[in-house]
């Protein structure tokens, strides 16, 4: 197959990763994106782990607040320094992560920070769940394996599908927007509200109302 320089480009911008290794990874996938993508995502992950471990203490605080004040967001996220802090790539892409958290409501930055007995609480609602299926334990087992990992995507802001582009995660798009800027960026910490969470939300009865004012 034919591989064009737009389809060099377009993987580029989608992995982070450098021209000759993009092309290398379409010859080799026989122009299937998606091959390709996956052919380059250790690399990319690569590219990205380099920068990893260089420190990020610079970076900006962004708040986004959604349908006329019913959820606002604040998220830090950090980056190498004040010169790409000011980088309008990163503000947007801060932007971005800060729309994400209104729209997905993770619980987490990073599958790391989930506390082990959250973890150990969801598999047995997943083993429960899978035995009342019918599945034998160890099929239910190997179930919840998978399940787990579903759950992950669910509460993981990094592993939540990207809400500009479900093909990708967030955490693809962080690791493209570490190739391109060059610098460490770090998704450190965000807060959620919504409007009412958690409040015991009083039963309008406007009929009782009513009786209420005539007597």
């Amino acid at each position: 197959m034919n591989i064009t320089a737009n389809m060099v480009k377009e993987l580029r911008e989608r992995t982070g990763s450098g021209m000759m290794d993009c092309k290398k990874a379409l010859v080799e996938s026989n122009g299937d994106m998606e091959k390709a993508i996956e052919y380059l995502r250790e690399k990319g992950l690569a590219t990205a782990a380099k920068k990893a471990g260089r420190i990020a203490a610079e970076g900006i605080v962004d708040a986004y607040i959604h349908g006329g004040g019913r959820i606002g967001v604040l998220v830090e996220v950090n980056i190498e320094t004040d010169f790409a802090a000011k980088n309008e790539e990163f503000r947007s892409f801060v932007k971005d992560i800060a729309m994400q958290i209104a729209a997905s409501n993770p619980q987490y930055v990073r599958r790391e920070e989930v506390p082990e007995e959250v973890i150990e609480r969801e598999k047995e609602i997943l083993k429960v769940q899978a035995m009342n299926e019918g599945k034998p334990a160890n099929i239910a087992e190997k179930m919840v394996a998978g399940r787990i990992e579903k759950f992950y995507k669910e509460v993981c802001l990094l592993e939540q599908p990207f809400i500009k582009d479900t093909d990708k995660t967030v955490q693809d798009v962080l690791n493209e927007k570490i190739a391109t800027i060059g610098e460490n960026i770090n998704i450190r910490r965000f807060v959620r509200f919504e409007m009412g969470e958690g409040l015991a939300k009083k039963e309008e009865n406007f009929a009782e109302e009513v009786m209420k004012q005539i007597k």
